[in-house]
């Protein structure tokens, strides 16, 4: 995605000398965290925050930050996920909202017409083209967000969907690059762009 996101927009990658975007793994208790102008946490149906995890990212969220939560599939995950992002920001003041396709992010550089369903790569090669990993509890894609009191997303999730696997998955399987890869790259851009300049 750096990639993708340096040749496609004007925006600015830094990259190690031998040409590898340079990439951070940071913990919410990270100093580090707070010279990320967003994140990306895969698989957070199986997160478990710590008290000190939930205050660290309330104000790096508060503070402008952005957290992208993208690749957990079935209701199991969702309840999962939503117990702990309820220790960063209780449901009384700050609901989750369905991301409407008239929302910013969906023409923040292209225009998304749809909340697409990517499996990962090998689930897809297995079930023959399915794209549904939990079968009937996972059948309806959906983004969600947690804005804050003026209204910008501070928590971005992609739920019954693995967006980031069209990106990462670019090299290993040229069909499954051509189902999945433009609306993936499509959508992840103009999620990245909303996080960088709201």
């Amino acid at each position: 995605m750096s990639i993708r996101l340096s040749e496609l927009t004007k925006t600015r990658v830094s990259f190690t000398s031998g040409g590898a975007p340079n990439h951070l793994l940071v913990e919410p208790t990270s100093d580090e965290l707070f010279q990320c102008p967003f994140v990306i946490m895969a698989a957070p149906g199986s997160s478990a925050f710590s008290d000190e995890d939930a205050a660290r990212l309330r104000e790096y969220l508060e503070k402008g930050g952005f957290l992208w939560a993208d690749d957990f599939w079935g209701t199991y995950q969702w309840e999962q996920w939503e117990s702990q992002i309820r220790k960063v920001f209780p449901a009384t003041s700050h609901p989750i909202v369905d991301m409407r396709l008239d929302h910013p992010i969906s023409n923040a550089q292209y225009v998304i017409t749809e909340i697409p369903q990517i499996p990962n790569i090998g689930y897809w090669t297995r079930s023959g083209g399915d794209t549904s990993e939990r079968g009937y509890d996972s059948e309806v894609p959906s983004a969600r967000y947690i804005a804050d009191g003026s209204g910008r997303v501070m928590v971005f999730m992609t739920h019954n969907t693995d967006i980031s696997d069209s990106w990462e998955r670019e090299a290993d399987d040229p069909s499954y690059f051509y189902t999945f890869g433009p609306k993936g790259y499509a959508f992840g851009i103009n999620v990245l762009l909303y996080a960088m300049t709201h």
